[in-house]
């Protein structure tokens, strides 16, 4: 069996591991969040940045703005097109999008109920597997070579 490393994040957490994961990639980030939020993206848009202009290729999986309410619509739409300026690819997904993962470099896969690009006060957990083909599974049952 391939060696891998495991560990669980909860919201304080989470996003000082993921950052860095995002500051070490050097291939490919795919995040898959249904909620994305300007309050959340003021965080992630200096790494994201600077993923993009290291060459790291930038996919995001996030929920079709028209499908939020309460606001969330307008946030996500303006977010979108800023990622989509930068060069990031987004796809936007119909039906109640609920996933929550990342996959980088195709060798870390972060997996939870936090939605990376809009958690702010909510109670949550995230499994961070590194190796063990955990990350490549997940992208070919996503069957996101569809896409990417």
């Amino acid at each position: 069996m391939n060696n891998f490393t495991t560990a669980l994040h909860d919201e304080k957490t989470f996003y000082k591991a993921f950052l860095r994961d995002i500051d070490l990639a050097r291939e490919e980030i795919i995040v898959e969040s249904p909620f994305v939020t300007s309050s959340r993206m003021k965080t992630l848009w200096p790494y994201l940045r600077s993923a993009h202009a290291r060459g790291v290729k930038l996919y995001i999986i996030t929920r079709d703005p028209n499908d939020h309410s309460d606001g969330y619509e307008m946030q996500s739409e303006r977010e979108i097109e800023a990622m989509e300026a930068l060069g990031i690819q987004v796809f936007l997904c119909t039906g109640n999008h609920h996933r929550k993962l990342a996959i980088i470099d195709r060798k870390i896969l972060w997996e939870g109920s936090l939605n990376i690009l809009s958690q702010i006060r909510s109670r949550e957990i995230m499994r961070r597997l590194d190796g063990g083909g955990f990350a490549v599974e997940m992208f070919n049952y996503l069957n996101f070579g569809r896409y990417i």
